[in-house]
């Protein structure tokens, strides 16, 4: 009898070990921050159907609020733009300075073509921005709004229609799409930056400087940046130099008047 009682005595010690370990391991994993990931979601606003991406940044809290980015892609605005701004521009700086970025692509139309954002697209704002911060503690439930190219003319775009949600835009390069005094006037109390290959060919350089001179005469921050040696699609920006584009939106901080 005695060996099969301290076999008895063995398998309860293991047995005890064995619950304390599990309970341990458990809590580890219910306080261990989340590690950063970019997720791929979708959301039904108004009925339009909306797929998008959500990078967090290193040591996710869900109970801390984030300063926060809504970015947009370049040319269709596709699924495809949207992995290439996250990639190139905004994904790596964002898990390490701590900011969540949202890039929804654009959404498709009654016939099937997806509608760029400062199109018929950007009938999903102000809803979609309204969800995400159901979902997400943003601080001041306030975005910066950010894209390339068309990105860029989304980004001066949904800005205008929707001012009360961001503090500042940044375009590269970009410009308002149809400007107008009172269009301008809409994201005049936001910092506004706007960057342009030296190279880059079509309206950009004139149409960017025109509006970042007048908003700067209302008292805007407005700073028009011209990259020297870059075509349409910058380097200057991207990869290890992407952090620039943050460093301006830790400056809307200081205030987005003169």
């Amino acid at each position: 009898m005695k060996p099969l009682m301290k076999r008895s005595v063995l398998q309860h010690e293991s047995s005890r070990w064995m619950v304390l370990f599990s309970a341990a391991v458990l809590a580890i994993t219910l306080t261990a921050p989340v590690q950063a990931e970019v997720s791929e979601k979708t959301k039904k606003v108004g009925g339009t159907t909306v797929h998008y991406k959500v990078v967090l940044p290193n040591g996710y809290d869900p109970a801390k609020a984030y300063p926060a980015i809504l970015a947009f892609g370049g040319g269709p605005q596709n699924m495809n733009t949207v992995d290439n701004v996250l990639n190139r521009n905004l994904r790596p700086e964002a898990e390490k300075r701590g900011y969540i970025v949202v890039a929804p692509a654009a959404p498709a139309g009654p016939t099937g073509t997806d509608e760029l954002f400062f199109e018929d697209g950007a009938r999903i704002f102000p809803e979609f921005l309204k969800a995400i911060l159901a979902d997400y503690k943003i601080q001041d439930n306030k975005f910066h709004i950010a894209g390339p190219s068309n990105g860029g003319i989304a980004a001066f775009h949904v800005a205008a229609a929707n001012p009360q949600y961001f503090l500042s835009v940044t375009a590269f390069p970009g410009y308002m799409w149809e400007p107008s005094p009172a269009r301008l006037q809409a994201i005049s109390k936001m910092c506004v930056f706007m960057y342009v290959g030296e190279n880059d060919q079509y309206m950009w350089h004139p149409e960017m400087k025109k509006e970042a001179e007048w908003l700067s005469a209302k008292g805007t921050v407005a700073r028009y940046t011209v990259e020297k040696g870059q075509p349409h699609r910058m380097e200057t920006l991207a990869d290890s130099h992407a952090g620039r584009l943050f460093d301006n939106f830790e400056e809307t901080k200081k205030g987005c008047s003169k």
